[in-house]
């Protein structure tokens, strides 16, 4: 593709990667075919081949644009056109640098969003990544259910205690992320963890700094926000990681983003070699299982599971049929699901701001896991789990929890 983004715009890190990536795309569409919100609107601007043109004629206008804007929010940025793309196109990253765009131009322009989607998008920012303040709202949320749009209401979590695991001095360890939705609505899928790794005789340590990964921060277009978050995560987990054989995340939405923070945080002299180390040591909980060979054990009740896989594992972190291999080693048997690469619609906060999208692809999803008549539908990752239990026939459960 043949740009002309403007000098200002080249004169940036950030200008100057975009130009590589557009420069990559050769135009021949083939992402739109596995593009979810393309396949349901039908809209080329809603395809990553669109999308791609808007993000251009912005850079070279150098002034950020409101039908840019909007669909770039339509992006779920599950990256399924980075599987199928055949040049290698990086459009989850020219995405990321085309919300940046917008978000740091918009203000005082006719591209600023009005005060109410401010509002919750700050909202979001400032409640989510934190569970002591998700948790009183998710409560208070609950109580006042009957008073909220129906797509908020079902959203709303419940919220679970901490549980609590005996952790054995095992002369191996790693360093295991908590996260910050994870560890307010879904704390048994650590738990989980813990007891495999005990049986593999491994050792759990956590930060007890840690924070949010930055990814909701990131998607949003919050970016030095999402860059300072990174920087305290990065404190948290070096200051643990000595002698850990690897950092393991059960949630693939965040071992996408702590996989990436090496690439992130490159430019900050400060951060660059530690970020890098973090991110190469960093791996999905089903990698680090796979690896060690650990023991296996399934639950008698259950037998038949229908596996999807989070669009920031298959297509982010790029790790395929591990998980299957391993509910299979522990004697489960798979359903078939047809579209298996398509996103459920959940994709972090999109559920909640792209509601109806969103809604459409979580019936088109749980049909396709529904097909097999499963015992139970299992997933890898939180926002996945919330998002799918909210109108799933059966169970919806993280993998680790049908491990005994």
């Amino acid at each position: 593709m043949q740009t002309r983004l403007s000098a200002a715009v080249l004169a940036t890190d950030s200008g100057k990667r975009a130009d590589e990536i557009l420069r990559a795309c050769v135009h021949c569409g083939f992402c739109n075919a596995t593009c979810p919100t393309y396949l349901l609107t039908g809209d080329e601007l809603d395809g990553p081949r669109g999308r791609i043109y808007l993000v251009k004629e912005m850079l070279e206008a150098d002034a950020p644009t409101s039908v840019a804007r909007d669909h770039l929010d339509r992006c779920l940025t599950c990256r399924a056109c980075e599987t199928t793309c055949p040049s290698g196109v990086a459009y989850g990253e020219l995405a990321e640098i085309g919300r940046n765009f917008v978000e740091a131009r918009a203000t005082g322009t006719d591209v600023q969003r009005g005060a109410f989607a401010r509002f919750v998008r700050a909202w979001l920012v400032q409640v989510l990544p934190k569970p002591r303040r998700l948790a009183f709202f998710a409560r208070l949320g609950r109580l006042a259910r009957w008073a909220l749009p129906d797509f908020l209401a079902r959203a709303v979590p419940r919220i679970r205690p901490a549980i609590a695991v005996a952790v054995k001095n095992h002369p191996r360890r790693v360093v295991v992320l908590d996260g910050c939705v994870q560890r307010a609505t879904t704390p048994e899928v650590n738990a989980a963890l813990a007891r495999v790794l005990d049986a593999a005789d491994v050792k759990v340590v956590r930060a007890s700094d840690e924070g949010c990964c930055g990814s909701l921060e990131l998607h949003l277009g919050r970016h030095e926000r999402a860059v300072a978050t990174m920087r305290a995560n990065v404190e948290a987990l070096y200051a643990v990681a000595a002698g850990a054989e690897a950092i393991v995340s059960t949630a693939s939405g965040c071992g996408v983003t702590v996989k990436d923070y090496g690439r992130l945080l490159a430019h900050d002299p400060a951060y660059a070699e530690r970020a890098r180390w973090i991110s190469e040591h960093a791996f999905d909980a089903a990698e680090y299982l796979a690896k060690i060979g650990a023991p296996l054990k399934k639950l008698d009740a259950i037998d038949a599971v229908a596996w999807h896989p989070p669009c920031t594992l298959q297509h982010g972190q790029r790790v395929r049929g591990v998980v299957e291999g391993l509910l299979e080693r522990a004697g489960y048997r798979l359903t078939p699901v047809a579209n298996a690469h398509l996103c459920c619609g959940s994709a972090g906060t999109y559920s909640v701001l792209q509601h109806e999208l969103a809604d459409r692809l979580r019936a088109d999803k749980l049909a396709a896991l529904a097909a097999g008549a499963p015992d139970v539908i299992a997933t890898a990752n939180v926002g996945c789990q919330l998002h799918l239990r909210d109108g799933a026939a059966v169970p919806v459960r993280h993998w680790l929890e049908l491990l005994g």
